[in-house]
Protein backbone atom coordinates (compact mmCIF):
# COMPACT_ATOMS: atom_id res chain seq x y z
CA UNK A 1 0.00 0.00 0.00
CA UNK A 2 2.91 2.31 0.82
CA UNK A 3 3.96 2.26 -3.41
CA UNK A 4 0.46 2.99 -4.39
CA UNK A 5 -0.15 6.08 -1.41
CA UNK A 6 3.55 7.08 -2.79
CA UNK A 7 2.13 6.95 -6.41
CA UNK A 8 -1.31 8.64 -5.52
CA UNK A 9 1.05 11.78 -3.89
CA UNK A 10 3.04 11.94 -6.88
CA UNK A 11 -0.28 12.47 -9.25
CA UNK A 12 -1.74 15.24 -6.64
CA UNK A 13 1.38 16.89 -6.96
CA UNK A 14 1.39 17.53 -10.71
CA UNK A 15 -2.52 18.69 -9.55
CA UNK A 16 -1.16 20.84 -7.08
CA UNK A 17 1.17 22.48 -9.60
CA UNK A 18 -1.23 22.96 -12.22
CA UNK A 19 -3.26 24.66 -9.71
CA UNK A 20 -0.70 26.96 -8.30
CA UNK A 21 0.30 28.03 -11.75
CA UNK A 22 -3.01 28.96 -12.81
CA UNK A 23 -2.74 31.26 -9.44
CA UNK A 24 -0.04 32.89 -9.93
CA UNK A 25 -1.45 34.16 -13.20
CA UNK A 26 -4.98 35.63 -11.43
CA UNK A 27 -2.14 37.08 -8.68
CA UNK A 28 -0.57 38.89 -12.00
CA UNK A 29 -3.90 39.57 -13.35
CA UNK A 30 -5.28 41.74 -9.99
CA UNK A 31 -1.80 43.29 -9.43
CA UNK A 32 0.20 44.13 -12.37
CA UNK A 33 -1.55 42.11 -15.74
CA UNK A 34 -1.92 45.43 -18.12
CA UNK A 35 -5.59 45.62 -18.84
CA UNK A 36 -5.66 44.84 -22.57
CA UNK A 37 -4.39 41.22 -21.15
CA UNK A 38 -7.24 39.95 -20.37
CA UNK A 39 -8.16 38.36 -23.41
CA UNK A 40 -5.09 36.60 -23.42
CA UNK A 41 -5.53 35.56 -19.46
CA UNK A 42 -9.06 34.24 -20.04
CA UNK A 43 -7.53 31.41 -22.28
CA UNK A 44 -3.91 30.72 -20.54
CA UNK A 45 -6.18 30.38 -17.39
CA UNK A 46 -9.48 28.01 -18.80
CA UNK A 47 -6.55 26.27 -20.05
CA UNK A 48 -4.53 25.41 -16.99
CA UNK A 49 -7.67 24.97 -14.79
CA UNK A 50 -9.09 22.51 -17.50
CA UNK A 51 -6.16 20.57 -17.47
CA UNK A 52 -5.43 20.51 -13.32
CA UNK A 53 -9.27 18.79 -13.40
CA UNK A 54 -8.46 16.30 -15.95
CA UNK A 55 -5.61 15.31 -14.39
CA UNK A 56 -7.51 14.95 -10.90
CA UNK A 57 -10.21 13.44 -12.23
CA UNK A 58 -8.23 10.53 -13.98
CA UNK A 59 -9.21 7.02 -13.48
CA UNK A 60 -5.92 5.96 -12.29
CA UNK A 61 -6.15 8.29 -9.26
CA UNK A 62 -9.69 7.08 -8.68
CA UNK A 63 -8.31 3.36 -8.64
CA UNK A 64 -6.15 4.20 -6.46
CA UNK A 65 -8.24 5.45 -4.05
CA UNK A 66 -10.53 2.43 -4.00
CA UNK A 67 -7.42 0.49 -3.74
CA UNK A 68 -6.47 2.55 -0.28
CA UNK A 69 -9.57 2.53 1.22
CA UNK A 70 -9.11 -0.52 3.37
CA UNK A 71 -6.06 0.69 4.25
CA UNK A 72 -6.82 4.08 5.38
CA UNK A 73 -9.61 2.85 7.73
CA UNK A 74 -7.13 0.90 9.73
CA UNK A 75 -5.27 3.86 10.86
CA UNK A 76 -6.39 6.93 12.82
CA UNK A 77 -8.48 9.14 11.43
CA UNK A 78 -5.95 12.26 11.85
CA UNK A 79 -3.14 10.65 10.64
CA UNK A 80 -1.29 12.38 7.45
CA UNK A 81 -1.91 9.04 5.66
CA UNK A 82 -5.91 8.61 6.85
CA UNK A 83 -6.79 12.38 6.15
CA UNK A 84 -5.41 12.55 2.84
CA UNK A 85 -7.25 9.72 1.14
CA UNK A 86 -10.25 11.03 3.27
CA UNK A 87 -10.29 14.38 1.98
CA UNK A 88 -8.85 13.50 -1.18
CA UNK A 89 -11.75 10.89 -2.14
CA UNK A 90 -14.23 13.45 -1.41
CA UNK A 91 -12.80 16.37 -3.57
CA UNK A 92 -12.57 13.48 -6.56
CA UNK A 93 -15.90 12.17 -6.02
CA UNK A 94 -17.11 15.74 -6.38
CA UNK A 95 -14.82 16.91 -9.27
CA UNK A 96 -15.66 13.76 -10.94
CA UNK A 97 -18.97 14.66 -11.66
CA UNK A 98 -18.20 18.27 -13.36
CA UNK A 99 -16.94 18.12 -16.73
CA UNK A 100 -13.42 19.54 -17.90
CA UNK A 101 -15.03 21.63 -20.51
CA UNK A 102 -17.75 23.22 -17.80
CA UNK A 103 -14.24 23.97 -15.79
CA UNK A 104 -12.58 25.36 -18.39
CA UNK A 105 -15.86 27.49 -19.34
CA UNK A 106 -16.05 28.56 -15.70
CA UNK A 107 -11.90 29.88 -15.75
CA UNK A 108 -12.63 31.90 -19.24
CA UNK A 109 -15.89 33.45 -17.69
CA UNK A 110 -14.09 34.78 -14.63
CA UNK A 111 -11.56 35.83 -15.87
CA UNK A 112 -13.05 37.98 -18.26
CA UNK A 113 -15.65 39.19 -15.39
CA UNK A 114 -13.52 40.42 -13.67
CA UNK A 115 -11.76 42.82 -16.17
CA UNK A 116 -15.37 43.83 -16.79
CA UNK A 117 -16.01 44.48 -12.93
CA UNK A 118 -13.44 46.53 -12.73
CA UNK A 119 -14.39 48.77 -15.17
CA UNK A 120 -18.28 48.49 -14.37
CA UNK A 121 -17.14 49.43 -10.60
CA UNK A 122 -14.68 52.51 -11.79
CA UNK A 123 -17.51 53.95 -13.66
CA UNK A 124 -19.96 52.77 -10.90
CA UNK A 125 -22.25 51.24 -13.57
CA UNK A 126 -23.80 47.71 -12.96
CA UNK A 127 -24.88 47.39 -16.98
CA UNK A 128 -21.47 46.88 -17.91
CA UNK A 129 -21.03 43.97 -15.65
CA UNK A 130 -24.61 42.04 -16.14
CA UNK A 131 -23.93 39.97 -18.84
CA UNK A 132 -20.73 38.83 -16.98
CA UNK A 133 -22.60 38.29 -14.09
CA UNK A 134 -25.59 36.78 -15.90
CA UNK A 135 -22.91 34.48 -17.65
CA UNK A 136 -20.88 33.40 -14.28
CA UNK A 137 -24.96 32.62 -12.50
CA UNK A 138 -25.71 30.29 -15.36
CA UNK A 139 -22.46 28.34 -15.00
CA UNK A 140 -22.57 28.36 -11.22
CA UNK A 141 -26.41 26.56 -11.27
CA UNK A 142 -24.85 24.36 -13.99
CA UNK A 143 -22.37 23.83 -11.74
CA UNK A 144 -24.54 23.05 -8.93
CA UNK A 145 -26.70 20.46 -10.90
CA UNK A 146 -23.57 18.45 -11.81
CA UNK A 147 -22.65 18.23 -7.95
CA UNK A 148 -25.93 17.75 -7.20
CA UNK A 149 -27.85 18.36 -3.75
CA UNK A 150 -31.01 16.97 -1.91
CA UNK A 151 -32.59 20.25 -0.64
CA UNK A 152 -31.25 23.46 -1.82
CA UNK A 153 -29.63 24.42 -4.97
CA UNK A 154 -27.42 26.60 -2.89
CA UNK A 155 -25.77 23.90 -0.64
CA UNK A 156 -23.89 22.26 -3.40
CA UNK A 157 -21.97 25.79 -4.13
CA UNK A 158 -22.02 26.09 -0.16
CA UNK A 159 -20.40 22.87 0.45
CA UNK A 160 -17.49 23.84 -1.76
CA UNK A 161 -16.35 26.63 0.30
CA UNK A 162 -17.81 25.14 3.94
CA UNK A 163 -18.16 21.01 3.34
CA UNK A 164 -20.88 19.26 4.74
CA UNK A 165 -22.61 22.65 5.92
CA UNK A 166 -25.65 23.53 4.15
CA UNK A 167 -28.31 26.48 3.35
CA UNK A 168 -30.89 25.45 5.80
CA UNK A 169 -27.86 25.61 8.90
CA UNK A 170 -26.88 28.83 7.94
CA UNK A 171 -30.11 29.76 8.03
CA UNK A 172 -30.37 28.32 11.76
CA UNK A 173 -27.78 29.93 12.62
CA UNK A 174 -28.33 33.04 11.06
CA UNK A 175 -32.02 33.70 12.20
CA UNK A 176 -31.51 33.90 16.24
CA UNK A 177 -28.01 36.01 15.55
CA UNK A 178 -29.52 38.75 13.52
CA UNK A 179 -31.75 39.31 16.09
CA UNK A 180 -29.24 39.71 18.86
CA UNK A 181 -27.18 41.67 16.20
CA UNK A 182 -30.37 43.97 15.55
CA UNK A 183 -30.79 44.88 18.47
CA UNK A 184 -27.26 45.68 20.03
CA UNK A 185 -27.27 47.88 16.28
CA UNK A 186 -30.50 49.70 17.85
CA UNK A 187 -29.20 49.97 21.31
CA UNK A 188 -26.23 51.59 20.22
CA UNK A 189 -28.03 53.79 17.47
CA UNK A 190 -29.53 55.76 20.59
CA UNK A 191 -26.25 56.47 21.81
CA UNK A 192 -24.38 57.14 18.35
CA UNK A 193 -22.69 60.19 19.20
CA UNK A 194 -20.69 58.46 21.95
CA UNK A 195 -17.97 58.03 19.99
CA UNK A 196 -16.93 60.46 16.73
CA UNK A 197 -14.75 59.05 14.09
CA UNK A 198 -13.56 62.16 12.30
CA UNK A 199 -9.75 61.48 12.88
CA UNK A 200 -9.90 58.89 10.61
CA UNK A 201 -11.02 60.71 7.56
CA UNK A 202 -8.35 63.25 7.83
CA UNK A 203 -5.25 63.33 5.01
CA UNK A 204 -2.84 60.66 5.56
CA UNK A 205 -0.36 59.78 3.08
CA UNK A 206 -0.34 56.26 1.58
CA UNK A 207 3.44 55.84 1.45
CA UNK A 208 3.05 55.91 5.52
CA UNK A 209 0.43 53.95 5.72
CA UNK A 210 1.65 51.32 3.53
CA UNK A 211 4.59 51.12 5.97
CA UNK A 212 2.83 51.48 9.31
CA UNK A 213 0.91 48.55 8.05
CA UNK A 214 4.45 46.56 7.00
CA UNK A 215 5.25 47.06 10.29
CA UNK A 216 2.78 45.67 12.03
CA UNK A 217 2.15 42.70 9.74
CA UNK A 218 5.81 42.03 10.88
CA UNK A 219 4.98 42.03 14.41
CA UNK A 220 1.80 39.69 14.10
CA UNK A 221 4.60 36.73 12.73
CA UNK A 222 4.50 37.42 8.74
CA UNK A 223 7.74 36.35 7.57
CA UNK A 224 8.74 38.31 4.48
CA UNK A 225 10.73 35.92 3.04
CA UNK A 226 8.02 33.90 2.46
CA UNK A 227 5.66 36.75 1.55
CA UNK A 228 4.82 39.87 -0.14
CA UNK A 229 2.40 42.72 -0.56
CA UNK A 230 0.85 44.37 -3.44
CA UNK A 231 -1.63 46.49 -4.20
CA UNK A 232 -5.28 45.42 -6.19
CA UNK A 233 -8.38 46.83 -6.12
CA UNK A 234 -10.25 44.82 -3.32
CA UNK A 235 -7.62 42.65 -0.99
CA UNK A 236 -7.18 39.20 -1.17
CA UNK A 237 -4.52 36.58 -0.20
CA UNK A 238 -2.98 33.80 -2.48
CA UNK A 239 -0.83 30.46 -1.85
CA UNK A 240 1.22 29.11 -4.04
CA UNK A 241 3.89 27.09 -1.21
CA UNK A 242 4.13 27.23 2.06
CA UNK A 243 7.09 29.61 1.07
CA UNK A 244 5.61 31.95 -0.82
CA UNK A 245 2.29 33.21 0.61
CA UNK A 246 0.64 36.73 -1.46
CA UNK A 247 -1.47 39.28 0.54
CA UNK A 248 -2.91 42.84 -1.00
CA UNK A 249 -3.84 46.03 0.31
CA UNK A 250 -5.88 48.86 -1.26
CA UNK A 251 -5.13 52.47 0.27
CA UNK A 252 -7.17 55.44 0.78
CA UNK A 253 -5.33 58.52 1.09
CA UNK A 254 -8.68 59.87 3.19
CA UNK A 255 -9.55 56.40 5.44
CA UNK A 256 -7.21 55.01 7.13
CA UNK A 257 -8.78 52.03 8.49
CA UNK A 258 -8.71 51.06 4.61
CA UNK A 259 -4.70 50.01 4.30
CA UNK A 260 -4.39 49.25 7.87
CA UNK A 261 -7.33 46.83 8.84
CA UNK A 262 -7.02 45.33 5.19
CA UNK A 263 -3.01 44.27 5.63
CA UNK A 264 -3.91 42.87 8.92
CA UNK A 265 -6.94 40.51 7.73
CA UNK A 266 -4.92 39.12 4.73
CA UNK A 267 -2.04 39.13 7.21
CA UNK A 268 -4.31 36.60 8.88
CA UNK A 269 -5.05 34.29 5.77
CA UNK A 270 -1.42 34.32 5.38
CA UNK A 271 -0.44 33.00 8.59
CA UNK A 272 -3.04 30.36 7.86
CA UNK A 273 -1.33 29.43 4.97
CA UNK A 274 2.52 29.69 6.41
CA UNK A 275 1.34 27.71 8.99
CA UNK A 276 0.42 23.85 7.61
CA UNK A 277 3.54 21.42 7.69
CA UNK A 278 5.64 21.04 5.15
CA UNK A 279 5.17 17.60 4.43
CA UNK A 280 1.64 18.45 3.65
CA UNK A 281 3.20 20.59 0.44
CA UNK A 282 1.74 19.64 -2.69
CA UNK A 283 -1.12 17.58 -1.70
CA UNK A 284 -5.14 18.39 -1.18
CA UNK A 285 -4.55 19.17 2.34
CA UNK A 286 -2.30 21.80 1.69
CA UNK A 287 -3.96 24.87 3.01
CA UNK A 288 -7.69 25.82 4.79
CA UNK A 289 -9.66 23.48 6.17
CA UNK A 290 -12.30 26.01 5.29
CA UNK A 291 -13.43 28.80 4.10
CA UNK A 292 -14.91 30.11 7.41
CA UNK A 293 -11.81 28.25 8.94
CA UNK A 294 -9.62 30.65 6.73
CA UNK A 295 -11.92 34.02 7.67
CA UNK A 296 -11.32 32.71 11.39
CA UNK A 297 -8.02 33.53 11.23
CA UNK A 298 -8.25 37.01 9.11
CA UNK A 299 -10.88 38.28 11.43
CA UNK A 300 -9.55 36.70 14.84
CA UNK A 301 -6.72 39.25 13.95
CA UNK A 302 -8.11 41.86 12.24
CA UNK A 303 -10.80 43.00 14.65
CA UNK A 304 -10.19 40.93 18.09
CA UNK A 305 -6.96 41.29 18.15
CA UNK A 306 -5.94 44.11 15.66
CA UNK A 307 -9.14 46.63 17.25
CA UNK A 308 -8.55 45.77 20.64
CA UNK A 309 -7.41 48.39 23.63
CA UNK A 310 -4.77 46.16 24.27
CA UNK A 311 -3.62 46.22 20.78
CA UNK A 312 -3.54 50.19 20.18
CA UNK A 313 -2.15 50.78 23.56
CA UNK A 314 1.28 49.29 22.00
CA UNK A 315 0.41 50.88 18.33
CA UNK A 316 -0.72 54.39 18.89
CA UNK A 317 2.37 55.83 20.09
CA UNK A 318 3.85 54.69 16.89
CA UNK A 319 1.04 55.91 15.07
CA UNK A 320 1.14 59.18 16.21
CA UNK A 321 4.51 59.32 15.69
CA UNK A 322 4.36 58.73 11.89
CA UNK A 323 1.64 61.19 11.96
CA UNK A 324 1.83 63.51 14.31
CA UNK A 325 -0.45 66.09 12.78
CA UNK A 326 -2.93 64.05 12.35
CA UNK A 327 -3.32 62.90 15.47
CA UNK A 328 -2.59 65.33 17.54
CA UNK A 329 -5.73 65.97 19.41
CA UNK A 330 -6.17 61.67 20.21
CA UNK A 331 -5.83 59.75 23.38
CA UNK A 332 -5.47 56.40 23.12
CA UNK A 333 -9.20 55.90 24.06
CA UNK A 334 -10.48 58.16 21.45
CA UNK A 335 -8.51 57.09 18.91
CA UNK A 336 -9.41 53.16 20.46
CA UNK A 337 -13.04 54.41 20.48
CA UNK A 338 -13.04 55.92 16.83
CA UNK A 339 -11.64 52.38 15.19
CA UNK A 340 -14.47 50.96 16.71
CA UNK A 341 -17.31 53.42 15.98
CA UNK A 342 -20.77 51.41 14.89
CA UNK A 343 -22.45 52.81 11.98
CA UNK A 344 -24.28 51.56 9.21
CA UNK A 345 -21.92 52.09 6.02
CA UNK A 346 -22.46 51.16 2.20
CA UNK A 347 -18.55 48.93 2.40
CA UNK A 348 -18.40 45.63 3.54
CA UNK A 349 -15.02 45.59 4.31
CA UNK A 350 -14.93 49.12 6.21
CA UNK A 351 -17.74 48.10 8.20
CA UNK A 352 -17.80 48.16 11.98
CA UNK A 353 -17.86 44.44 13.78
CA UNK A 354 -21.35 45.53 15.17
CA UNK A 355 -23.06 46.00 11.62
CA UNK A 356 -20.65 43.70 9.55
CA UNK A 357 -22.65 40.32 9.98
CA UNK A 358 -25.37 42.53 8.15
CA UNK A 359 -23.62 42.82 5.23
CA UNK A 360 -23.07 39.02 5.03
CA UNK A 361 -26.55 38.27 5.28
CA UNK A 362 -27.85 40.14 2.67
CA UNK A 363 -25.25 38.68 0.55
CA UNK A 364 -26.42 35.24 1.37
CA UNK A 365 -30.30 35.99 0.70
CA UNK A 366 -29.42 37.68 -2.05
CA UNK A 367 -27.56 34.85 -3.64
CA UNK A 368 -29.59 32.15 -2.75
CA UNK A 369 -32.66 34.02 -4.89
CA UNK A 370 -30.00 34.10 -8.07
CA UNK A 371 -29.30 30.26 -8.03
CA UNK A 372 -32.97 29.65 -7.74
CA UNK A 373 -33.74 32.02 -10.54
CA UNK A 374 -35.86 34.18 -8.15
CA UNK A 375 -34.07 37.38 -8.83
CA UNK A 376 -33.09 37.76 -12.63
CA UNK A 377 -29.41 39.67 -12.70
CA UNK A 378 -30.66 42.94 -13.93
CA UNK A 379 -32.85 43.27 -11.13
CA UNK A 380 -29.52 43.35 -8.62
CA UNK A 381 -29.33 46.95 -7.40
CA UNK A 382 -32.76 47.20 -6.81
CA UNK A 383 -32.96 44.41 -4.55
CA UNK A 384 -29.26 45.36 -3.46
CA UNK A 385 -30.62 48.98 -2.12
CA UNK A 386 -34.29 47.26 -0.84
CA UNK A 387 -31.96 44.92 1.56
CA UNK A 388 -29.90 47.57 2.34
CA UNK A 389 -32.57 49.85 3.36
CA UNK A 390 -33.98 47.37 5.06
CA UNK A 391 -30.76 45.66 7.42
CA UNK A 392 -29.03 49.07 7.84
CA UNK A 393 -31.66 51.90 6.97
CA UNK A 394 -29.12 53.01 4.29
CA UNK A 395 -29.43 53.44 0.48
CA UNK A 396 -26.37 53.50 -1.75
CA UNK A 397 -26.22 56.54 -3.84
CA UNK A 398 -24.44 54.53 -6.72
CA UNK A 399 -23.48 51.03 -8.01
CA UNK A 400 -19.89 51.53 -6.51
CA UNK A 401 -20.75 51.32 -3.68
CA UNK A 402 -24.03 48.89 -3.75
CA UNK A 403 -23.68 45.65 -5.67
CA UNK A 404 -20.36 46.46 -7.15
CA UNK A 405 -17.84 46.86 -4.10
CA UNK A 406 -16.97 43.12 -3.70
CA UNK A 407 -15.44 41.29 -6.56
CA UNK A 408 -16.72 37.93 -5.61
CA UNK A 409 -19.21 37.46 -8.16
CA UNK A 410 -16.82 38.54 -10.96
CA UNK A 411 -15.04 34.66 -9.91
CA UNK A 412 -18.06 33.38 -9.87
CA UNK A 413 -17.64 33.06 -6.21
CA UNK A 414 -21.61 31.93 -5.29
CA UNK A 415 -21.79 30.15 -2.28
CA UNK A 416 -18.72 32.11 -0.48
CA UNK A 417 -20.36 35.07 1.66
CA UNK A 418 -21.52 33.25 4.63
CA UNK A 419 -18.19 31.99 5.29
CA UNK A 420 -17.10 35.37 6.73
CA UNK A 421 -19.38 35.52 9.23
CA UNK A 422 -19.13 32.32 9.86
CA UNK A 423 -15.73 33.05 10.41
CA UNK A 424 -16.34 35.77 12.63
CA UNK A 425 -18.23 33.83 14.98
CA UNK A 426 -15.19 31.26 14.94
CA UNK A 427 -12.82 33.56 15.64
CA UNK A 428 -14.95 34.70 18.98
CA UNK A 429 -15.01 30.79 19.85
CA UNK A 430 -11.70 30.17 19.62
CA UNK A 431 -10.03 33.29 21.03
CA UNK A 432 -11.78 32.44 24.20
CA UNK A 433 -10.33 29.37 24.15
CA UNK A 434 -7.07 30.48 23.26
CA UNK A 435 -6.99 32.91 26.46
CA UNK A 436 -8.35 30.22 28.46
CA UNK A 437 -5.41 28.03 27.47
CA UNK A 438 -2.96 31.07 27.91
CA UNK A 439 -4.63 33.78 30.17
CA UNK A 440 -1.68 36.31 29.27
CA UNK A 441 -2.35 36.62 25.72
CA UNK A 442 -4.21 39.95 26.41
CA UNK A 443 -0.97 41.30 28.45
CA UNK A 444 1.34 40.40 25.62
CA UNK A 445 -0.86 41.67 22.97
CA UNK A 446 -0.72 45.39 25.20
CA UNK A 447 2.84 44.92 25.06
CA UNK A 448 3.15 44.40 21.14
CA UNK A 449 4.28 40.35 21.57
CA UNK A 450 1.52 38.03 19.49
CA UNK A 451 4.03 35.02 19.28
CA UNK A 452 2.48 32.82 22.24
CA UNK A 453 -1.40 33.68 20.21
CA UNK A 454 0.27 32.76 16.89
CA UNK A 455 1.78 29.37 18.39
CA UNK A 456 -1.60 28.35 20.02
CA UNK A 457 -3.10 28.78 16.32
CA UNK A 458 -0.48 27.20 15.10
CA UNK A 459 -1.22 23.88 17.27
CA UNK A 460 -4.40 23.97 17.05
CA UNK A 461 -5.90 25.22 13.37
CA UNK A 462 -2.53 25.87 11.29
CA UNK A 463 -0.73 22.61 11.19
CA UNK A 464 -3.46 20.53 10.30
CA UNK A 465 -4.58 21.79 6.70
CA UNK A 466 -7.26 20.70 5.40
CA UNK A 467 -7.63 17.45 7.47
CA UNK A 468 -10.68 18.69 9.59
CA UNK A 469 -13.93 20.48 8.47
CA UNK A 470 -14.85 23.68 10.94
CA UNK A 471 -17.02 21.50 12.64
CA UNK A 472 -14.65 19.09 13.58
CA UNK A 473 -12.48 22.06 13.93
CA UNK A 474 -14.58 23.39 16.40
CA UNK A 475 -15.28 20.27 18.39
CA UNK A 476 -11.36 19.08 19.26
CA UNK A 477 -10.30 22.57 19.57
CA UNK A 478 -12.88 24.01 21.82
CA UNK A 479 -14.86 21.08 23.30
CA UNK A 480 -17.97 22.07 21.48
CA UNK A 481 -19.63 22.85 17.93
CA UNK A 482 -19.30 25.78 16.02
CA UNK A 483 -22.12 28.40 17.77
CA UNK A 484 -22.63 32.12 18.18
CA UNK A 485 -22.11 32.26 21.92
CA UNK A 486 -19.30 33.49 22.10
CA UNK A 487 -19.30 35.87 19.21
CA UNK A 488 -22.58 37.61 20.77
CA UNK A 489 -20.37 37.91 24.08
CA UNK A 490 -17.90 39.23 22.79
CA UNK A 491 -20.07 41.95 20.61
CA UNK A 492 -22.06 42.66 23.82
CA UNK A 493 -19.03 42.99 26.37
CA UNK A 494 -17.55 45.37 23.81
CA UNK A 495 -19.19 47.56 22.62
CA UNK A 496 -21.83 47.30 25.47
CA UNK A 497 -18.76 48.82 27.28
CA UNK A 498 -17.82 51.96 24.26
CA UNK A 499 -21.33 52.39 24.12
CA UNK A 500 -22.36 52.02 27.60
CA UNK A 501 -25.62 49.81 26.71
Amino acid sequence: MKEKLEELKKRLAVVNDLERAAGLLSWDQQTYMPPRGAAARAEQLATLQKLAHEHFIADEIGALLNDLADYAAQLPYDSDEASLIRVTKRDYDRAKRVPPKLVEEMARAASLAFEAWQRAKAESNFKLFQPHLEKNVELRIELANCLGYKDRIYDALLDQYEPQMTTAQVEAIFAPLKQDIVALVQAIARKSDAVNDAVLHREYDVHKQWEFGVQVAKSLGLDFERSRQDKSPHPFTISFSVNDVRITTRLNPKFLPSALFGTIHETGHALYELGYRPELERTPLAGGASLGVHESQSRLWENIVGRSRGFWQFWFPRLREMFPEQLADQTLESFYRAVNKVAPSFIRVEADEVTYGLHIMLRFELENLLVERKLPVADVPDAWNAKMQEYLGIVPPNDALGCLQDVHWSYGDLGYFSTYLLGSMFAAQLYAQAVRDVPTIPEQIARGEFADLLTWLREKVHTHGRKFTLDELARRVTGEPLNARAYVAYLKTKFGEIYGV
